[in-house]
């Protein structure tokens, strides 16, 4: 459906009707129902085939009163707010007791964020209210950066699909822990530590394996944003004995090994237009049944780190239990 005014007027009462909608952010589609609604964020669960322990994320409008959600409210939380919303930072404290124990997943923290999309705003503003939303995928895979992954993912479910175009950021948003004592970073995003640090005025950890009190959180098990297929992470030097014949090639600055025979997708060098087409591209590679996908490895370097934790979950271990949580950087190589 499109975008219009019409149609997040639809989405609108799409959402008080207790359905579930699913609309672009800058960063990925999201698949939402009213937070405050038990049966509808049952239904985001299910739909997704989510854990239920796994907590969903609260997308708010512009200048949401932050202690309808949050108690205590943190200090750092309005400095943040004010900074980086509109935009793709999520918060984490300590809920308010009214807060519906569901949309944590059964935890004693939530999580908040202000979209920086203007059909999110929309829907948003129009609902005055809260809404979960998760990734608008089946739980552990790509996340949807266009309307079609959303179809894709979903083909036999009566869903509504706002169609707001290619989301600009393309990769989910930064996590920022602050129900603790100090904060942790949960999740890397647009929003970098740098400038988390610069407007806090204090250094933020990265959560790790030794942040057993950390708070769950979406994106941070050791394998998640994973196609079928399985995928290597090599360096460019390790292309040509790595990749095999049969294997679809995720490319950035390597040459095309001799002999391939697979797809091959050549992402931008630079970390945003890398991002922004990363899941497009996995998604395109996966469709074509490779037997396995293989992919140059970014630099090592902090403007590359939201695309390392996500290639390296990717990566992660698979088998056949559920995914495990994460133990900080477990980027293969």
């Amino acid at each position: 459906m499109p975008a219009d005014e019409a149609g997040v007027a639809r989405a609108v009462a799409a959402l008080h009707a207790g359905r579930l909608v699913a609309f672009p952010t800058e960063t990925v589609y999201g698949l939402g129902g009213l937070a405050r609604d038990a049966a509808a964020v049952e239904a985001i669960y299910r739909l997704k085939g989510r854990p239920s322990g796994h907590p969903l994320i609260v997308h708010l409008p512009a200048g949401a009163a932050l202690d309808s959600w949050f108690d205590p409210v943190p200090p750092a939380a309005g400095r943040l707010a004010a900074d980086f919303w509109p935009g793709p930072l999520t918060i984490v404290a300590r809920r308010a007791n009214h807060v519906p124990e569901l949309v944590s997943g059964g935890h004693a923290t939530v999580a908040l964020r202000c979209p920086g999309h203007l059909v999110a705003a929309a829907l948003l503003d129009a609902l005055a209210d809260g809404v979960a939303a998760p990734s608008a995928n089946r739980f552990g895979r790509i996340s949807p950066t266009r309307a079609e992954h959303v179809a894709d993912e979903f083909p036999d479910e009566d869903l509504l699909i706002l169609d707001g175009g290619p989301c600009a950021l393309g990769l989910e948003s930064t996590i920022l822990d602050l129900s603790g004592a100090e904060p942790r970073l949960l999740r890397p995003g647009a929003i970098t530590r740098a400038q988390l640090e610069q407007s806090l005025g204090r250094a933020i950890t990265l959560a790790g394996v030794s942040d057993r009190d950390a708070p769950p959180a979406p994106g941070r098990l050791e394998t998640h944003y994973a196609p079928t297929a399985p995928v290597r992470l090599v360096s460019a030097a390790a292309l040509p004995r790595t990749a095999g014949p049969a294997d679809a090639l995720l490319l950035r600055t390597a040459m095309t090994p001799p002999g391939t025979q697979a797809p091959v997708v050549r992402l931008p060098a630079d970390p945003a237009g890398y991002a922004c087409g990363l899941y497009d591209a996995l998604r395109r590679l996966d469709a074509g049944g490779p037997a396995g996908i293989v992919i140059e490895r970014p630099p090592d370097e902090e403007c590359w780190s939201a695309v390392l934790d996500r290639l390296g979950r990717a990566a992660g271990p698979r088998g056949d239990g559920p995914p495990r949580q994460a133990k900080g950087s477990e980027e293969q190589t």
